[in-house]
């Protein structure tokens, strides 16, 4: 389905790993979220073009509910390799790192629930992992003020949000250090970059991008709808300048 990745010149090869195998349950539908519609064609498949089309990234490994493996490979075409996922994330995104090339030396793991990524992002991570950090990440600063609360929903204290920033995907690794991170075992993260800071390894920071929300809740799904049929800046400039031309062109024959 399109056009692949395509193959980069010189460098680093760059693979892509998306766990999809999850349920998703918050989201709602009966239908596994990355397969959720959005703007009439699943999750998945959006997340996948936006990888498709960065330039950077040179193989694509979709791990899949194991019902579904076939259904999403049709989905998705050829030059994508979809593998059945696991229980949990981690051993999703752990089964797809195995069925990663061999001569593959950077991997991106990306969320499928974040179909509206900009492919300068995904190129951005790569190109930072490729210049020498070891694992980097997009984030956002904080809008909110954050709270930490107990057990029994009492405050405990407010962070400074300055030094708080919300975690994006893909995050990027070198190969060796994500596969290292992935061998540990009943490490509590909620990211693949916690893993990677349990091994003492520093994570480097890239600016994100609003639109790489996460789809997690049925709200969100109607805010990415709604930045889907937004025009483009691009769309907003090519309207004015017809503006401006039909206006000269009225003028020249009213003259």
């Amino acid at each position: 389905m399109g056009e692949g990745p395509q193959p980069r010149a010189v460098g680093p090869r760059v693979a892509a790993i998306v766990p999809a195998a999850g349920r998703g349950e918050r989201l709602g539908g009966g239908t596994p979220k990355a397969l959720r519609a959005l703007g009439g064609r699943p999750m998945l498949v959006r997340s996948v073009e936006a990888l498709r089309r960065s330039e950077s990234v040179t193989q694509i490994v979709v791990a899949a509910p194991p019902t579904l493996v076939e259904v999403v490979a049709q989905l998705l075409g050829p030059d994508v390799r979809v593998i059945a996922g696991g229980a949990e994330r981690v051993d999703s995104v752990r089964r797809a790192l195995g069925a990663v090339d061999d001569d593959v030396s950077v991997v991106l793991v990306h969320d499928a629930a974040r179909p509206l990524i900009p492919p300068a992002l995904v190129d951005a991570v790569a190109a930072a992992v490729i210049a020498g950090h070891p694992a980097v990440i997009p984030v956002l600063g904080l809008g909110d003020t954050v709270k930490e609360v107990g057990p029994d929903g009492r405050v405990i204290r407010t962070p400074p949000r300055d030094g708080l920033r919300a975690v994006q995907t893909p995050q990027g690794f070198r190969r060796d250090v994500l596969a290292a991170a992935y061998a540990l075992q009943d490490v509590p993260v909620t990211d693949d970059a916690g893993l990677v800071e349990a091994l003492g390894v520093p994570v480097t920071t890239v600016p994100g991008a609003q639109e790489a929300f996460k789809v997690t809740r049925p709200l969100d799904l109607v805010l990415a709808e709604a930045l889907l049929v937004r025009p483009s800046a691009s769309d907003a400039r090519a309207g004015a300048d017809a503006c401006g031309s039909n206006a000269g062109m009225d003028a020249r024959r009213s003259g």
